[in-house]
């Protein structure tokens, strides 16, 4: 089940960011732009709150979900 979840995670996630690669290649490059230019202290923090998000969000579906 872990392990499942984890690889379904993972799948997910590259679909996803292959989407926006693909939909929007100008825009991401801009974002990279932008992100170079932040500070690392924004972006460490940028990064825990995503992280946070991310684990908050996995733990309200399968507590409440019902379908897993």
């Amino acid at each position: 089940m872990v392990w499942t979840l984890i690889f379904a995670g993972l799948g997910l996630w590259l679909a996803f960011e292959g989407l926006m690669y693909a939909a929007a290649p100008d825009a991401m490059k801009r974002f990279g732009r932008m992100l170079s230019e932040l500070p690392e202290p924004a972006i460490r923090q940028m990064g825990l709150l995503s992280m946070a998000l991310g684990v908050l969000i996995t733990y309200v579906v399968l507590r409440f979900g019902g379908g897993l």
